[in-house]
């Protein structure tokens, strides 16, 4: 059944994109002790996270360093490179997932320590996983339209808290086989900052040109993966068969539009775990040279995870005139290809 959004920017460039990774590396095999006698109560075998999701390691914030220092200092060295002050900026949006309450706007924060004046519109995007891409799609529509000259979209994330509260969890006698794979997918979860500034391409021929977003949800699989200030709590079978599914609906609606696989040098994709990116390569037919993987040593680091991935390979791996295709999906479940000219 058609339903794919398709929004085409007409002059929005991603001027700069740049990551912060946390201070802290910590071994998956962490886990295993820590739960050491749930597993052996379960007949469970160790090393799990590294055979079942593929996640060596992740990052966690050192003590006493908040995630929105991550997010400014990201923001800070995007603009530095995009040569910009934050004067010049005329919005800011956070996209994390991380928050430490219902109120204030993550994005306050972040705005006042950067320095912005009271004209710089700021809000919060949340949208799971996909929230820095639908924040990139604001932006580049934002300065498509003339309302802005300069956008930052940022997102840090930090879900230490519920790391530790998923391992006094599962600690308990009564744990099941059940309740462990209910909370897997939270132990998978890493810490990170990334942030981006968009700005307009008939003044920045440098820049890498946003040109169409192609959008598709599933919400009737709203119930799959839910995140609470207690803890995450997924079911991980429907979440890979639903959220691949759904990727590859949109993109097979895509091809209708004239989109094809072969014409993108790269696929930068959300990074959730082996078994997420050998089904999303296989259903679709992505090449696994395009789509480089960083889960093995991030983990999973929701909203951030994309756009990290994205200032790495920036870093080096991409060419000026390659076609990159952002794979974005969150729980709830959304879905959205962003392409970008480098």
């Amino acid at each position: 059944m058609p339903g794919n959004s398709i929004i085409k920017h007409q002059n929005a460039s991603l001027l700069s994109i740049k990551k912060v990774e946390a201070d802290v590396v910590v071994k998956s095999e962490t886990a295993d002790q820590k739960l050491a006698e749930t597993f052996e109560r379960l007949k469970l075998p160790t090393g799990l996270l590294e055979r079942l999701a593929g996640v060596k390691e992740h990052r966690e914030w050192s003590e006493g360093r908040h995630y929105t220092d991550g997010a400014v200092e990201a923001a800070q060295a995007a603009m530095d490179e995009a040569g910009i002050t934050p004067d010049q900026v005329g919005l800011l949006i956070n996209c994390s997932v991380t928050r430490d309450g219902y109120e204030p706007a993550v994005s306050v924060s972040e705005h006042a320590r950067l320095g912005m004046p009271s004209s710089t519109l700021n809000f919060d995007i949340t949208n799971a996983c996909l929230g820095f891409v639908n924040g990139l799609t604001v932006a580049s529509t934002m300065v498509d339209s003339g309302a802005v000259d300069y956008a930052v979209v940022l997102a840090a994330e930090d879900p230490t808290r519920w790391h530790r509260e998923a391992f006094e969890r599962l600690k308990q006698p009564h744990v099941t086989r059940a309740d462990v794979i209910r909370e897997f997918a939270t132990l998978t979860l890493g810490c990170g900052a990334a942030a981006a500034v968009v700005g307009k391409a008939d003044t920045h021929p440098e820049g890498h040109r946003i040109r169409t977003s192609v959008t598709r949800s599933a919400t009737q699989h709203h119930e799959l993966c839910i995140g609470g200030f207690d803890g995450m709590f997924t079911d991980a079978s429907g979440l890979l068969k639903h959220g691949v599914g759904l990727l590859t609906e949109t993109w097979e609606e895509a091809r209708t539009q004239g989109f094809e696989w072969d014409d993108f040098d790269w696929v930068i994709a959300h990074q959730v775990s082996t078994s997420h990116t050998d089904k999303t390569e296989n259903d679709i037919g992505i090449p696994s040279h395009k789509l480089p993987r960083t889960f093995p040593f991030w983990g999973n680091v929701a909203a951030a995870a994309l756009p990290m991935t994205l200032a790495q390979q920036a870093d080096g791996a991409f060419q000026r005139g390659h076609r990159v295709l952002a794979m974005g999906v969150g729980s709830g479940l959304n879905a959205t290809f962003m392409e970008i000219d480098w």
